[in-house]
């Protein structure tokens, strides 16, 4: 008679003790209480029902012994219930020893985790925190549409903050280029999810963080890359992080525009929504996002780190090939700029060389209009020393900031731009112009190791350059550096100077 009772009440005071506990721990983690409670106390229920048998020893046969035989049963029984208690804390200590040495591995691994993502990210100029804040947004998202599974939130969290692993494989110029990019250049870029997954995949996570990168590009129709998957069969964690990724994009500065305001960032989600991105979950990031927690920026120290990677993977050397011959096949009016830097020795003036040279593009690209922008001494500006064409006037006066629209991009990457949008570089002296100025073709001027200067010309219509205009124009470019060079150290009074290699990269991250 008395096992049965004893039993039940060990059982109520069990469950009534471990499931409280689970039910606060459930509640601050926001995980599901019995899920708690069956992983981490049940176990337990055996030093409970131990100490049960030991009292039903007691109370079956202490009533039938005097008091001399107490006496000893009970120095039989203490020890036990003593050895019982010391096992109890022992494992307790193993287990709480255990989990601080799992907590710690934890730490570690998701520092290694940020420190890898940290190094991706200063790869791009301009998006620094970018898979941080996104990081914050998918937390939250996932939290708001009931997404509770330990391990796919897990993989959320990775998952946003190493989801451009891949844009280690994207060329620099394409990855911070400024205007649109071109159909080759589209196709390279859209190599990064691929490249990301891959690399993911190699780490062997306990969590499914590869298939959410290689997925976060696929849009809800089916139109997306790299695989056309479409619905439901996306993970959700790729549908989550492909709407928050949008949104932070579209919010922040890019070297192709300004950001946007959340209002217009949300209606291009809405948009969107039944096409690129998952209904339901456009809706509910729409609802919530304004609750989300989005972290600070870097530490003083994070930051520092940042930029000495920004400005060591910018300090590259320039190739130092030999300017090409061109005095047997160019076009007879091109042997101009040859003739040019060899004549200009120290006796024409800067103003002369740009003048001449204005003259000889204006007849190599019929119609169009440029200025020749110099650095600035003393400032980190460059300036528009010369301007020609039809619009002369507009674009009398420019400078731009090294490193800010498409000619301080240039003069940034040393890479040329072709056929981008004028207003990208010139604001509104591009509409200022009649007619307005919609191609722009940007084209740098080295001299040695030194960026002399930045040739920036204009059309009416988009796409007005073509793949030989540019390359004429590189084609005669480094004779002008030396022309431009030579030009200025015969002008003591000209107010620009060369631009050493490096330094003009290192301007652009110290933005």
């Amino acid at each position: 008679m008395l096992f049965g009772p004893l039993a039940a009440l060990t059982t109520v005071f069990f469950v009534s003790n471990s499931w409280l506990v689970a039910l606060a721990v459930g509640l601050e983690k926001s995980q599901p209480p019995f899920q708690i409670w069956w992983k981490n106390f049940t176990w337990l229920s055996v030093n409970y029902f131990s100490g049960a048998s030991v009292a039903a020893v007691i109370v079956t046969y202490t009533s039938k012994l005097n008091a001399a035989a107490l006496v000893g049963t009970l120095v039989i029984i203490v020890p036990l219930l003593l050895v019982s208690y010391l096992t109890f804390r022992t494992a307790m200590g193993r287990v709480e020893d255990s989990n601080q040495h799992l907590s710690e591995l934890n730490r570690l691994y998701l520092s290694t985790i940020e420190t890898l993502a940290m190094a991706i990210d200063a790869k791009d100029d301009v998006t620094h925190s970018h898979v941080r804040r996104v990081q914050a947004y998918a937390k939250g998202l996932a939290g708001a549409l009931g997404i509770v599974d330990e391990l796919t939130l897990k993989a959320i969290e990775a998952a946003a903050l190493l989801h451009d692993t891949g844009k280690l494989a994207v060329p620099e110029h394409i990855l911070n280029k400024p205007g649109k990019l071109t159909d080759a250049e589209f196709e390279k870029m859209k190599r990064h999810v691929d490249v990301g997954a891959d690399i993911l995949a190699l780490v062997h996570f306990p969590y499914p963080v590869e298939p959410i990168v290689r997925c976060h590009h696929e849009n809800w129709d089916g139109s997306g890359y790299p695989r056309g998957v479409a619905g439901e069969a996306i993970p959700i964690g790729a549908r989550i992080l492909s709407v928050v990724d949008c949104f932070d994009a579209l919010t922040s500065d890019r070297p192709y525009r300004g950001r946007m305001t959340d209002d217009a960032a949300l209606d291009i989600l809405r948009e969107r929504s039944g096409r690129m991105y998952d209904p339901r979950v456009v809706d509910e990031f729409i609802r919530v996002y304004r609750n989300i927690p989005v972290g600070a920026a870097e530490s003083i120290e994070q930051r520092a780190v940042m930029q000495r990677i920004t400005q060591s993977r910018h300090e590259i050397e320039t190739p130092q090939d030999p300017a090409p011959d061109v005095t047997t096949s160019a076009p007879g009016n091109l042997l101009a700029f040859v003739s040019l830097s060899r004549l200009v020795s120290g006796e024409g003036n800067i103003d002369d060389v740009l003048a001449l040279s204005s003259k000889l593009i204006a007849d190599v690209i019929p119609g169009a209009s440029g200025a020749w922008y110099l650095p600035e001494a003393g400032s980190d500006r460059l300036v528009a020393a010369e301007t020609f064409g039809p619009a002369a006037a507009a674009l009398r006066g420019a400078s731009i900031e090294v490193g800010e629209r498409l000619t301080g991009w240039v003069a940034a990457s040393r890479q040329p731009i072709v056929n981008s949008d004028a207003a990208l570089d010139l604001g509104p002296r591009a509409h200022a112009a009649s007619p307005p100025l919609r191609g722009c073709m940007s084209i740098p001027v080295i001299a040695g190791s030194s960026l002399v200067a930045v040739l920036s010309l204009y059309a009416e219509v988009q796409d007005a350059f073509t793949g030989d205009q540019r390359r004429l124009v590189q084609m005669v470019a480094p004779h002008l550096g030396g022309a431009i060079q030579a030009a200025r150290a015969a002008t003591p009074a000209c107010q620009v100077v060369p631009m050493e290699k490096g330094r003009e990269l290192r301007l652009v991250a110290n933005r």
